[in-house]
């Protein structure tokens, strides 16, 4: 279970008066009592779940956690605001109080070769996109590697995000980042988007929450024990399955100002997303940005 001090904890009222940003009906608070009834119990996945009024990174704050020995594999934490998300390649994710889903959990995926540690984060976006499907009604598409993206208007916007990131020998710490009722006027950029203007039946965050918690532990559960292959658990399958980046046009755009261009045909065996060039190769991309250059 997690451990947490209590000079670690936010107390809105203290954020003026207690009202201005807190004050919004629209967005009550996650109910954490009843996510731990749902969703903690003998033999699951998860194991504790603290939701926080406020904090810079619930990332940041996991893996510190995990270092410390304060958390155990299936720690759920979550978070109504936060001041220093971050996103892949240092970007900084923002977004109003009690308007989404931020939260991390510690995975120790025992008996996987840290070789396909790697799906981690496909994974995750196919849980992601599962548990909404089920709990907003609401379709979705995988970015690789790591954004969900709705529909908006007819084009294409990214309303969640995904980060893995080491904590220790043994553990991955995944933060995901969904919006689920930002307005229009209150997006951080014109090409995001959220669950709510994408018409989601609903944002009410509990059971969303759950959803999406649930199909990460049915995911993740196939995933360890097929030992991390992603053909025997279906992953690679179903990942493809849902990809808005395969069979595009995309720049692939490389650390060291570098970039490739091409049609993304595959996912192997590694997760990483296979381009065909121009010259007739075929170039396998395992980190960089994907820009979509021609519509699906």
């Amino acid at each position: 279970m997690m451990r947490r001090d209590a000079s670690d904890a936010h107390d809105p009222s203290n954020d003026s008066g207690g009202r201005g940003r807190w004050s919004d009906l629209d967005r009550p608070p996650l109910n954490a009592a009843a996510l731990r009834r749902a969703l903690v119990r003998e033999g699951g996945l998860w194991t504790g779940i603290e939701v926080v009024p406020r904090t810079g990174s619930t990332n940041t704050d996991l893996v510190a956690l995990a270092a410390s020995g304060k958390a155990t594999e299936g720690t759920v934490l979550v978070a109504e605001e936060q001041s220093a998300a971050r996103g892949r390649l240092d970007r900084t994710w923002t977004a109003p109080p009690r308007s989404g889903l931020f939260f991390s959990v510690l995975l120790k995926p025992v008996g996987v070769p840290v070789a396909r540690w790697g799906w981690l984060p496909l994974l995750t976006g196919v849980a992601v996109a599962t548990g909404l499907a089920r709990a907003a009604g609401v379709d979705t598409a995988l970015k690789w590697p790591n954004d969900v993206l709705v529909t908006v208007g007819g084009e294409e916007r990214k309303a969640g995000g995904i980060l893995a990131e080491r904590a220790g020998e043994d553990a991955v710490v995944i933060g995901i980042g969904i919006n689920v009722s930002v307005r229009e006027e209150e997006l951080a950029v014109p090409t995001a988007g959220s669950l709510a203007l994408a018409g989601a039946r609903s944002t009410d965050r509990d059971p969303l929450l759950r959803a999406v918690l649930r199909a990460l532990e049915d995911w993740y559960g196939r995933w360890v024990a097929a030992g991390g292959d992603p053909v025997a658990s279906g992953l690679q399958e179903t990942y493809a399955a849902g990809s808005a980046t395969l069979g595009r046009l995309v720049r692939a755009e490389l650390p060291g100002d570098r970039f490739v261009t091409g049609e993304a045909v595959a996912i192997d065996g590694d997760g990483r997303l296979v381009l065909a060039t121009e010259d007739g190769m075929q170039k396998p991309v395992g980190a960089g940005d994907i820009v979509h250059l021609r519509p699906a």
